[in-house]
């Protein structure tokens, strides 16, 4: 997913990024380099060398700044992302359960009643496609017991 457009609001102290069809806000106060009354935004734009999927901003002493569009999604909680960090949570603590289990991955493989091509893409990190019922799956094969736990939300300070 790239950035479109990408434009700064100082009225509303936030970079708003135009992406997945919407327009998500980014607070000046998430940034490491922040923009001042005095140090201004000179200017932000598309980066295409972070292969349109981040944006650089550049305040009027010369500093500059990036950042990915993945602090924005973060930031905005975007459904998407979130199960995506999910899986990826999900698959790490998968990985990890195989090495201490001692199990062969023929036997795993048996135990989800699969193909070793499919046990291999569920094992993957960087692999998307899969649902969070196969991790379970994969996870229960591994003699693991999985809670979901639903708690109050603590809001992150801007």
């Amino acid at each position: 997913m790239k950035i479109r457009r990408v434009t700064a609001n100082n009225r509303r102290k936030a970079f708003e990024v135009e992406a997945k069809g919407k327009v998500m806000p980014l607070p000046y106060a998430r940034l490491r380099l922040k923009p001042t009354p005095r140090n201004r935004i000179r200017e932000v734009y598309v980066d295409p060398e972070l292969g349109n999927m981040g944006f650089t901003y550049v305040l009027e002493s010369g500093e500059e700044d990036s950042l990915m569009l993945d602090a924005v999604l973060d930031y905005n909680e975007d459904p998407d992302y979130m199960r995506e960090l999910m899986l990826h949570r999900l698959t790490c603590t998968a990985l990890d359960r195989i090495k201490e289990s001692g199990l062969a991955k023929r036997e795993i493989i048996r135990r989800l009643g699969t193909s070793a091509s499919q046990f291999y893409r569920l094992i993957d990190p960087t692999n998307y496609s899969k649902s969070v019922d196969q991790m379970l799956a994969l996870l229960r094969a591994l003699d693991c017991d999985v809670d979901v736990v639903v708690k109050k939300r603590v809001r992150k300070s801007a």
